[in-house]
């Protein structure tokens, strides 16, 4: 519920900003007087009221909810020099149901009856000695009853105001004939912003501007919109963007994607070699983009009303059929199953038309996508295969050079950096080494650290000698020992 209130709280905010607008660009005109003057009234001491008597003491609620708020002016002309006499009166007012915003109720808001809205603008134009146009705006809508009813009062004329549910606004008058002008004076939403929700629509169905198109009737249908306001709309965008075209065929305005390129007539050629042209083996491939996007919008539009009528034909068929099953007596039903016979035989010449459009379309649109491929080929300009080869050959060449560069420049900071060192350096250099080299002695010079001692080993003399400091005996030792061990004992 608090959302349904901040939006009316929107819409209230909205409604009379663009009114007041209005008003001041019809001073003068739509509206009498020389002399203005403009108030400001609300209801919120009554909403403070409502939401005492429900126990909320919210000030941040009480902010954000609607307050019926509503706008005068009233226009004067000199009278005499010294007075002055009023002229007539504009009043744009807002009515919301202000007990159900004011409450913790979570249900839907309701819309405004005939009831509530008769009050409301008797209320506001107690004084009818001038004419008073009233402008009342229901952000939660109109019942059926409110909208149907003329509000027949005495120089008052009145116009309902409600959200459209498509981002704008509907006007409606409560008297068989009211001056459009005063329509369009209590329309929030000026020329430039319904052009912008167009612009948003088109964006929207851009996918089918791919395959086909839109028609300004149908986005007028879709936006409740008037059809020149979409028909603007529309070549704003075209002259906009190069690549959107309209065409005007029939009385029907379609704005389709075609080639990016304006397509421009040849005066100097007649109708048939302009045909030749555009269909034959040479010729501007944009422009013939252009007439084949232009012919494939014509027959998706085409299509899409088959469908259309195709989805009413459905409809009808199903409710003869429930009409059938109803039925209690034989000459009904034998009645209603000639109708569905032939109605089944519609639908389905309809969907054979459509079959036969589609398949059209795909044709139109293979011939375009290879058009708009040779158009892009020849915008790009491409080189032939000598030129990628030479280039090719030269870049190699380049790459090597700048390898062989690279290894120059290498060794050269190398000896770059031997030739900078200055006599002074290179002397205390040798200086660090000359005082490196006796560490470097003392430590080769310095004892070993003595291994593990090894016990004498016994011989067969009985002497004991150490096998390690025993220099090796020669081969004449050798012998002798041999000898002696072969003598006798």
């Amino acid at each position: 519920m608090t959302t349904d209130a901040q939006r009316a709280f929107q819409l209230e905010t909205d409604f009379l900003s663009g009114v007041l607008t209005n008003f001041e660009a019809a001073k003068g005109k739509q509206l009498r007087g020389s002399i203005w003057q403009l108030v400001r009234n609300d209801q919120s001491d009554r909403v403070r009221a409502l939401l005492a008597s429900n126990r909320i003491y919210d000030r941040e609620r009480l902010k954000s909810l609607p307050a019926n708020r509503r706008i005068v002016l009233r226009g004067y002309e000199r009278h005499f020099l010294i007075t002055k006499r009023e002229t007539g009166a504009a009043i744009a007012t807002v009515l919301s149901p202000l007990s159900h915003f004011a409450s913790d109720d979570d249900g839907d808001a309701p819309a405004i009856g005939l009831g509530e809205l008769v009050d409301h603008v008797r209320r506001l134009t107690a004084d009818a000695r001038v004419p008073q146009v009233v402008g009342v705006c229901s952000p939660t809508g109109f019942t059926d009853e409110a909208k149907a009813a003329k509000i027949d009062m005495p120089n008052v004329s009145v116009v309902l105001v409600e959200p459209d549910g498509h981002g704008g606004w509907q006007t409606s008058s409560s008297a068989e004939h009211t001056d459009a002008r005063l329509l369009k004076l209590f329309d929030p939403e000026g020329t430039t912003e319904k052009t912008q929700r167009v612009r948003r629509v088109v964006e929207e169905h851009s996918a089918d501007l791919l395959t086909g198109g839109l028609s300004a009737s149908s986005v007028a249908r879709k936006m409740g919109l008037p059809q020149h306001i979409v028909r603007d709309g529309m070549r704003e965008l075209a002259s906009a963007d190069q690549e959107l075209h309209v065409a005007d065929k029939d009385g029907e305005l379609l704005l389709f994607r075609g080639a990016p390129v304006a397509s421009q007539e040849r005066k100097s050629m007649n109708v048939i070699d302009r045909i030749k042209q555009l269909f034959g083996s040479e010729g501007d491939e944009g422009e013939k983009i252009n007439v084949l996007a232009e012919r494939r919008a014509l027959l998706a539009q085409r299509r899409d009303r088959i469908y259309e009528d195709i989805g009413q034909l459905e409809k009808k068929e199903a409710n003869l059929f429930e009409q059938g099953k109803a039925a209690k007596s034989q000459v009904p039903k034998r009645r209603i199953a000639a109708q569905l016979a032939q109605l089944r035989k519609d639908i389905g010449r309809q969907n054979t038309t459509a079959a036969m459009l589609n398949k059209q379309i795909d044709i139109i649109s293979t011939d375009i996508h290879n058009l708009t491929l040779i158009q892009q080929g020849e915008m790009a300009s491409l080189p032939d295969t000598e030129t990628l080869t030479e280039n090719a050959v030269k870049a190699e060449e380049m790459l090597e050079t700048l390898q062989a560069d690279a290894e120059l420049v290498g060794s050269l900071e190398t000896g770059i950096e031997e030739t900078l060192i200055s006599d002074d350096e290179l002397a205390i250099l040798k200086e660090f080494e000359a005082d490196d080299a006796p560490a470097v002695a003392d430590a080769s010079s310095a004892p070993k650290q003595a291994a593990t001692p090894i016990p004498p080993v016994a011989t067969e003399r009985g002497v004991a000698r150490d096998p390690v400091e025993e220099p090796p005996s020669s081969d004449h030792d050798a012998d002798q020992s041999r000898r002696a061990d072969a003598e006798p004992t």
